[in-house]
Formats: structure tokens, C-alpha cells, sequence
């Protein structure tokens, strides 16, 4: 499996306040961020594997979500995790 336990609770560590907080916004956004990453690749690879694309653009929902949360919330924080993660909007 690719997202291990450690992988997660180092993705958390980097972009949530600690490797337990699950429930922040910026560590939610950068542990989907990494799916999506690892769905992109995989789609690549199989082009007709219509189920993982549909739960990619799930994925990207969720994501957008939050990140429009997160602007509402805190412009400072929004800029900060899409500078970190390199995403565009």
C-alpha cells in the first residue's frame, strides 16, 4: 500500500500543527493532495480505469472545499499551503 501509517503521520507533522492532528485543513489538504498525486499516476498508466477517475475528481472536490474554507477562514494559511504544495488556483 503506498500511504502507509508513517507516510500519513509525516505528511501531518509537515503541514499540520503535529502528527496527530488529523483534523487541520492545511494537513487534510496536503494528505489529499497526495492521493490525487498517486491517482494521477496511476490513471496514467490505466486509461480506462473509469472507477479511479471518477474518486480523482471526488477528490478534487473535496479538496477545493476545503481550500475555499480555508480562504474564507484564513487568507494568510491559504497562501501559505498552496505556495507549499504547488498548487495553482
Amino acid at each position: 500500500m503506498y500511504l502507509t501509517k508513517k507516510h500519513k503521520e509525516d505528511l501531518f507533522k509537515k503541514h499540520g500543527k503535529d502528527a496527530k492532528d488529523t483534523g487541520s485543513a492545511e494537513g487534510q489538504i496536503a494528505l489529499f493532495t497526495d492521493r490525487i498525486n498517486h491517482l494521477t499516476e496511476h490513471l496514467k498508466r490505466n486509461k480506462k480505469d473509469y472507477n479511479t477517475e471518477r474518486a480523482l475528481v471526488k477528490l478534487v472536490g473535496k479538496r477545493r472545499a476545503l481550500l475555499n474554507y480555508l480562504t474564507k477562514k484564513d487568507v494568510l494559511r491559504y497562501r501559505a499551503i498552496v505556495k507549499e504544495l504547488g498548487l495553482r488556483k
